[in-house]
């Protein structure tokens, strides 16, 4: 017999009453498509706030609030990753798309195409062209136990096309892959041997599942941590994306010396309240978040089993790592017409679902759903979809 949770008395009356973008975006929809969980906040985090906001503490930010910020992050890295990283090489930034745009804008050789593997984060595919920047991208490629893994092969080439950066998400959004260290240094080797750099995008680090460990890539040598700009935040795995604070972790000591210069550039769109919120969760959130990460772990089990039962056309292969599903829709029967999956499921079943073909041409007929949600919302959203289809059988 399933064990009784407190999420699972959260309604979706409760959620779309709270008001999030997630819940009000499409208010008559099931919504699975923005990375958020539909768990609130930990308590430790609310009281945070609410003394920020009694004290007050909202104005531009005291370097001692950035000083407890890089301190506590340093303090997390340490303790969960075993990554001791010096606090004064830790600066706050809005996010990891704004810390990705400073890199392009002050590390990266100017106007060098960015190799992409994928099926990839969706905005990388917006924000690099708006740089002046080609896209390369690099198909995933099925590996043991029809693991996906980074076609090396492939990598090599797009560096040889003239790429200077490579995006590196661990663990992968939208895949769940959690990188073992042997992959992770056959990359490197990659990246060293054509002069290449790397962005890392670690903003999920700390949800990963038993079984899999999440490696920081700067952290594996000092070769790894020349080549490479690591940006990570407390915003997915506490669920404070609004309050905008990133953390951008410079490990190369060039990259170190010009930010004495920049280090306003990266951080001035960071929040106080962004600040106060990751010091918090790195420092004191590890309960509320151990807690989230066994039910989403369940609900990692619950999708496979409403897939089998319901849907068995699509499928899927459960995360490593982040609370995001990826669906292989390609065994679907031919039902749709013009449409793709994700608008066939809007519109008919009123499930709100990402279109895998934004996460590149590797995505397509693939969905990309959300699992941190009251486990009652994750059947609802399936026994919907199976609906749907059966209809248009």
């Amino acid at each position: 017999m399933a064990v009784h949770h407190r999420f699972d008395d959260i309604t979706i009356d409760d959620l779309r009453a709270q008001g999030s973008m997630k819940w009000t975006r499409m208010p008559d929809h099931l919504a699975a498509f923005v990375a958020e969980m539909d768990f609130g906040i930990a308590p430790v985090i609310a009281q945070a706030l609410h003394q920020a906001v009694d004290t007050p503490t909202l104005g531009y930010t005291p370097p001692a609030i950035k000083d407890e910020m890089s301190a506590a992050t340093n303090e997390f890295l340490h303790s969960r990753f075993s990554w001791s990283i010096p606090p004064e090489r830790i600066y706050p930034t809005a996010d990891v798309l704004s810390a990705y745009d400073f890199v392009l804008e002050r590390f990266a050789r100017p106007g060098t195409p960015v190799i992409l593997p994928t099926p990839a984060y969706m905005p990388f595919f917006t924000i690099t062209p708006m740089r002046g920047r080609d896209v390369i991208e690099v198909p995933m490629i099925h590996g043991e136990n029809d693991r996906a893994d980074m076609d090396l092969e492939g990598i090599a080439r797009a560096f040889e096309q003239g790429a200077n950066v490579l995006i590196l998400c661990n663990p992968h959004n939208p895949l769940g892959r959690v990188y073992t260290r042997e992959e992770l240094v056959a990359l490197s080797e990659v990246v060293e041997a054509h002069g290449g750099m790397v962005f890392s995008d670690e903003i999920h680090a700390p949800l990963t599942f038993p079984g899999h460990t999440h490696l920081p890539y700067a952290s594996l040598s000092e070769v790894t941590a020349g080549h490479t700009v690591t940006a990570t935040s407390a915003s997915k795995a506490w669920n404070i994306p609004g309050l905008k604070c990133a953390q951008l972790v410079v490990t190369n000591d060039e990259h170190q010396a010009a930010m004495k210069d920049l280090a306003f550039v990266v951080s001035h769109g960071a929040a106080t309240p962004g600040l106060i919120a990751n010091t918090t969760a790195y420092r004191d959130g590890l309960p509320w978040l151990e807690d989230v990460l066994g039910y989403i772990d369940t609900n990692r089990t619950l999708l496979g089993e409403l897939l089998a039962e319901h849907l068995p056309e699509v499928t899927y292969r459960a995360p490593e790592g982040t609370y995001i599903a990826w669906l292989d829709a390609t065994g679907l029967p031919d039902i749709a017409g013009d449409r793709s999956w994700a608008t066939f499921f809007s519109e008919e079943a009123k499930v709100g679902l990402t279109d895998g073909a934004a996460c590149g041409k590797a995505g397509i007929g693939h969905l990309r759903m959300m699992l941190a949600a009251p486990s009652h919302v994750l059947e609802k959203i399936v026994l919907a979809m199976a609906q749907a289809v059966d209809r248009h059988r």
